[in-house]
This record gives C-alpha cells, structure tokens and sequence, in this order.
C-alpha cells in the first residue's frame, strides 16, 4: 500500500516582490486592509523593500491594474484591497462581480497568485467590522492566503 502524497503551502517568506493593490474609493476601511496586510508580510520576513503598493481608483479598475502587473513579471504575487458596498441601485453587483472575475482571470492567465482582499458588503458597519475590529482583518487575511499560495505553486512546479 503507498501512501497519499500531499502538497500544501506554508506561509513562509517568498522569494520576490509583492504588489498591494488598493482600490481608493472607500478609502477610509481599505487604508484599514492594507495596513493588516503589511502588517503581515513584514511578520512573514517580507521587507518592505519587496512591497509595492499601487492605488487604483476603485474596485472596477483593480483587474486592468493587476494584469499590469502580473505581466511585468517582476512580482510573485499580488495582494487585491478594495471595499464595495451595496447601495440602492443594480451597480454593486456590476462592480463586486468585474472585479472578482477579472481578478480571478489575471491569477489563472498568468499563473500569479492574487489575494482577494476585496470586501463586498451591504453597510459601512459590515466593512469596518472585516477592516479590523469584530471580524478580524481581511487585507491580514488575504495577505495569509498570498504567502500559502505562492509556496503552494512553487511546490506544485517543484
């Protein structure tokens, strides 16, 4: 009988750059974001050196930005922050959904992992609670899930 083989990431330091991208519009809860994720590359030995931090004016526009980047082959992965809340009208939907798939569709065309540190909430109360009080932080969380992933692919092309 052989054993399974399993294949995981760990959250250990990458070896080159990092890109943040931050979406602007909502700025107050995404300064929030990404100063959790900073905050967790730098526990991870990342410097801060090996991080660019690029603004974008809102969530809409992070998926041209990230295909920017992840073709000048000069990062090993991306970090995507940005807050968009539900209002009256259809256009949250059209915001939160372009910007989760064109950001989907950079990571799989480019083989790059992106943190999706995108909030997609239905009041300010919701986004400050995942910008770093009641539910966690997720530009923290997202940061997380960047440094496993790229460990991951780097074991996965071995």
């Amino acid at each position: 009988m052989t054993e399974i083989t399993t294949i995981e990431g760990d959250f250990s330091r990458p070896d080159g750059r990092v890109a943040i991208l931050c979406a602007r519009f909502n700025h107050f809860i995404v300064e929030s974001l990404k100063n959790g994720a900073v905050d967790t590359l730098k526990r991870h030995g990342v410097r801060e050196s090996d991080i660019d931090l690029v603004w974008v004016p809102g969530s809409f526009e992070m998926p041209l930005a990230a295909s920017r980047l992840a073709a000048s082959g000069r990062y090993v992965g991306i970090v995507a922050l940005g807050t968009v809340i539900r209002g009256g009208t259809p256009h949250f939907e059209y915001v939160a959904g372009e910007c989760a798939k064109g950001l989907a569709n950079v990571s799989t065309q480019y083989g790059l992992p992106v943190g999706f540190g995108v909030l997609t909430v239905d009041t300010i109360e919701q986004a400050v609670e995942r910008a770093g009080t009641k539910a966690g932080n997720k530009g923290a969380e997202a940061a997380m899930v960047l440094l496993e992933m790229i460990s991951l692919i780097e074991r996965l092309d071995g």
